[in-house]
């Protein structure tokens, strides 16, 4: 059957205009070991922008998939990026290649934070869920996850030397865990209300926390393991840990007696803040020399934090202060007194550095020590931009000299107006402080004018000039060639929100909530400055209305005028004697946005209703009212020379209808706001789209086409895969509830490899089956029989055998997947895995990978496997051949490192060698040089 009408889809292709989302945070990291403290990483929607701040230019992209990025962290190599998204995924991207090689599944909602071990072997990672997981990178799966918190996770720390982790989260506690354990031992409940963040200082001796006041609280942290002997947990006499009557008692004496053997945390004092708000972000520099802290303003508050001699100086001077205010007083008195004592207070020990004060309030902040004692702070701020200062901090007053300032790329404010040029190259956008022109091939801003607070906007024919409608109800004529504003004219009272451009291209229409539609005409004038002809607009006529005009749109043969009032109609006039011809009411809230088709015979108007109806011009008729949005309809066009027309919504969503079938064709999903306006370029391949997350989108149409059929059915298909996802955790049989759990979680992709794990094992046993048919059909047959066909699937990966083929499909499921893909696979499968898994051990194929499915296999069906006589054998068999070779690999791992030892100790002495001769040879240089010297003296004398 043959389409009766082709659609083509448009495909997202660029994201711009944002330079750093608000929602995670700004991190530094290094390029291709380029400079320090030169590039930094912010998220832009679901994308990582690095940009070079010293050129201000965008410098790598690491591409995300539809979900908002909500954390970042640098890896301590500088190599690698964790980034955090929205749906509680984790992904790690190569800074080398910009490709992910890893990712993570175990959060339920957005990721709110993530630290890396001192190796940058493991990866810490709290989520809005509460829970907090501890990932290993190495061999790309979860360890544990640790539960206890009851508010989103806002700060996780590894401890370097010990292995222990300490987290703080809204539910105002901070709490250390023993990784050896995964046991929480300590919860400290010293804040009265969320803890927004915290650092460890001097040595991971002391831990510095944020909270919704104006105080920074410290805490002395006392290692106590290395001092006392560990012994066992203490327990009351004549009783047992295991006595139910007192159970409880005995639980709290086990956490006291482990709290007291591991460490033991006191308030040292407290910081305060000039802000009275709460910590927004607190941050630290990679040695914990300078802390940096700020509120819901624009100041950054620096303290400095000064190391043991430094302090020990301070009180030395303090008490010889002392002494001689003591003599001084004693020769005054007369009486002998007491030797002088100076208490050591925190002031003492972390001082204030200085004040940064930005230009827009800040929402995120790094630090980074440089050589030379030099500090660089970035900043991310609220307004969409970056800002980087530096300071020296051993100077006695460091003043912050701001290094670099983020702007170009992206506006202020919220964009609320596009238009394309009618060569369809150039995009302008306006905000509420500026308008810009864009290269829509490249990108790339061309001009930048300051403008008050645009509502819409045009270009003038030959698109050398722009119109702007403002807020004020100004209009504002812009030349683009030297980016100057031509003339402001005072065009309404009221907000002007509706712009049209004259079918004749001579002049255009405004519509004002001053309750007029009025008529402009263009005109060329001599300007007085440069006397030279310059444009200008001349008003003509005024329509006046009994409600505010939200919309007006011209026909495009010039004959109608359709107006848009604030009592949910929409009136349409005859354009030349401005005679009322029809009126459209149907909406039940004001109509915000209309278009009239390239024929003149439909006219589509979307509303606050979140409806949209489709009229025909002639009788004004409605022809179908569709529900189009989950909220107001924003703006609404047609495509050039076509009955479809797109639809934005408040609902983050674009949508393309069909005015003649009245179907939906498309939903275009990315922005992650609002959308507030798009424009459809005049040759209808391109659409520029913005919304409340600062972005703009670029959608190109593809030859791709859309089969309504197809889309629907893929539309069920996602919604089913979502909700077989979002189905209730597996559960481990015999395991409780407690503070540690399984990291991975069940997604679609757990499930699917699961199933063809299933299907491998099927295809294994029909080929079993088939070989012993053939074996026993052999047996009676006169004559030899040809081998069964081996299945289509086993030909196209190379002729494998059936039980290699399980191994590759085991192979190819995601290390972080596994252990959840094993946990959903039913049990009747177990038993052929583990006689396979047998098999595998015995030829050496792939062990490690092998004996971590049977461990995990074992010790989740334990059960069932003990209680099976048939098992017996297969998992004696595995006893014995597991454990050998096992040990002959940690034979050759351990061959293979001391001989890369070795064969590193042989280097370093070479590079000594090498070393000393080239000292040896420069000295010899440098003797000659001087001999030269002192030649050429004696013979001038």
């Amino acid at each position: 059957m043959g389409l009766t009408k082709q659609y083509l889809r448009y495909a997202a292709s660029a994201v711009f205009g944002v330079i750093g989302s608000q929602k995670a945070n700004i991190a530094y990291v290094t390029l291709r070991g380029g400079e320090r403290g030169r590039y930094v990483a912010v998220a832009a929607c679901e994308h990582v922008f690095v940009w070079d701040v010293r050129k201000g230019e965008k410098v790598l992209i690491l591409k995300g998939q539809k979900h908002e990025v909500t954390f970042l962290c640098a890896s301590p190599d500088g190599v690698h990026v964790a980034v955090g998204y929205e749906d509680g995924a984790v992904r790690i991207f190569s800074l080398l290649s910009s490709e992910s090689s890893v990712s993570f599944n175990g959060h339920k909602t957005a990721v709110s934070a993530m630290r890396y071990d001192a190796l940058g072997a493991r990866l810490v990672t709290g989520s809005r869920d509460t829970d907090v997981i501890v990932w290993d990178i190495i061999n790309e799966s979860g360890l544990y996850r640790l539960r206890g918190h009851k508010d989103v996770i806002t700060e996780a720390l590894f401890l370097k030397d010990r292995n222990l982790l300490v987290t703080s989260s809204k539910d105002s506690f901070v709490k250390w865990w023993d990784l050896d354990t995964q046991h929480c031992f300590k919860t400290m409940v010293g804040h009265r209300s969320e803890v927004w963040g915290m650092v460890l200082l001097n040595q991971e001796n002391r831990l510095l926390t944020g909270s919704a006041d104006s105080e920074l609280r410290a805490w002395d942290i006392d290692y106590l393991q290395e001092e006392k002997a560990v012994g066992e947990p203490k327990v009351k006499k004549g009783k047992s840990l295991l006595d139910d009557d007192d159970e409880e008692d005995d639980e709290e004496e086990v956490d006291e007696s482990l709290e007291e053997r591991i460490l033991s945390c006191k308030k040292a004092g407290s910081i305060l803040r000039e802000a009275r708000d709460r910590v927004v972000s607190l941050a630290a520099d990679a040695k914990a020399r300078v802390i940096a802290c700020h509120g819901n303003d624009s100041v950054l508050e620096l303290f400095t934090v000064l190391s043991e001699e430094e302090v020990q100086k301070k009180m030395t001077k303090k008490l010889k202060k002392a002494k001689k205010k003591a003599a001084k007083t004693q020769e005054d008195v007369g009486e002998e007194e007491a030797e002088p004592v100076v208490e050591r207070m925190l002031k003492d020990e972390i001082l204030k550095l200085t004040n940064i004060k930005a230009s827009a309030k800040i929402r995120w902040v790094d630090c980074l020590s440089s050589a030379g004692g030099e500090l660089k702070v970035a900043l991310l701020l609220q307004n969409n931009t970056i800002e980087t200062y530096s300071l020296k901090t051993s100077d006695r007053t460091p003043a912050a000299n701001k290094t670099a300032r983020l702007t170009l790329g992206g506006h202020r404010t919220d964009v609320r107006t596009l238009a394309f040029s009618s060569d369809n190259l150039a995009v302008l956008s306006a905000s509420g402080d500026t308008v810009k022109v864009w290269n829509r091939s490249t990108l790339q801003v061309i001009r930048t004018m300051a403008c008050e607070y645009a509502l819409c906007s045009l270009f003038v024919p030959g698109d050398r000039q722009i119109i702007l409608g403002t807020k004020s109800g100004k209009l504002q004529i812009f030349e683009l060639a030297s980016g100057s504003l031509l003339e402001t004219v005072d065009a309404h009272n009221g907000s002007l929100w509706s712009l049209c451009l004259a079918p004749d291209q001579r002049g255009f229409i405004t519509g004002s909530a001053d309750k007029t539609v009025k008529f402009w005409e263009f005109e060329l004038i001599k300007d007085q400055a440069t006397e030279q002809k310059r444009l200008t607009v001349k008003h003509t006529r005024t329509l006046q209305l009994e409600e505010d005009v939200l919309c007006v749109k011209f026909s495009p043969d010039h004959r109608l005028l359709a107006v848009s009032l604030l009592d949910s109609t929409v009136k349409v006039f005859y354009t030349d004697s401005l005679k009322f011809f029809l009126s459209l009411y149907g909406h039940k809230l004001p109509v915000l946005c209309l278009d009239i088709s390239h024929d003149n015979t439909l006219i589509a108007t979307g509303s606050a209703d979140r409806n949209v109806k489709i009229w025909g011009l002639d009788f004004g008729d409605c022809h179908r009212s569709m529900f189009a949005h989950d909220d107001s309809v924003m703006f609404l066009q047609f495509v050039p020379k076509t009955h479809l027309f797109f639809t934005a919504g408040k609902d983050k969503k674009m949508k393309q209808w069909d005015a003649d079938k009245f179907e939906l064709i498309q939903t275009l999903e990315g922005h992650h706001r609002e959308v507030w306006c798009f424009t459809i370029s005049p040759n209808g391949d391109h659409i520029v789209s913005a919304s409340h997350d600062k972005s703009l989108r670029l959608w190109e149409r593809t030859r791709e086409p859309i089969i309504l059929e197809e889309e629907r059915e893929m539309a069920r298909e996602a919604e089913f895969e979502e909700s077989m996802a979002k189905g209730d955790d597996p559960v481990v049989p015999g395991e409780t509830q407690g503070e540690a759990a399984p990291a991975a979680k069940k997604t679609v992709d757990t499930v699917k490899a699961a199933e063809r794990i299933m299907e491998a094992l099927e295809l294994y046993k029909e080929e079993n089956r088939k070989l012993e048919e053939h074996k026993y059909a052999s047996m009676t047959a006169v004559n030899k029989l040809p081998l069964p066909k081996p299945n289509p699937i086993l030909v196209a990966f190379g002729n494998v055998s059936p039980s290699r083929y399980v191994l590759d499909v085991i192979k190819k499921v995601r290390s972080s997947e596994l252990e959840v893909s094993l946990l959903v696979l039913p049990f009747p499968y177990v038993p052929q895995l583990l006689t396979l898994f047998s098999s595998y051990i015995q030829q050496g194929l792939e062990v490690e990978l092998v004996c971590r499915c049977l461990f995990f296999l074992l010790k989740i069906h334990f059960g069932h496997i003990s209680s099976n006589q048939m098992l017996l054998s297969v998992i004696d068999e595995l006893r014995t051949n597991t454990v050998s070779k096992v040990r002959e690999i940690r034979d050759v791992m351990g061959f293979n490192s001391a001989a890369l030892q070795f064969l590193q100790r042989e280097i370093e002495s070479k590079e000594d060698v090498m070393f000393f001769a080239d000292a040896t040879g420069q000295l010899a240089k440098k003797k000659r040089k001087r001999r030269k010297r002192e030649r050429a003296i004696l013979t001038i004398a």
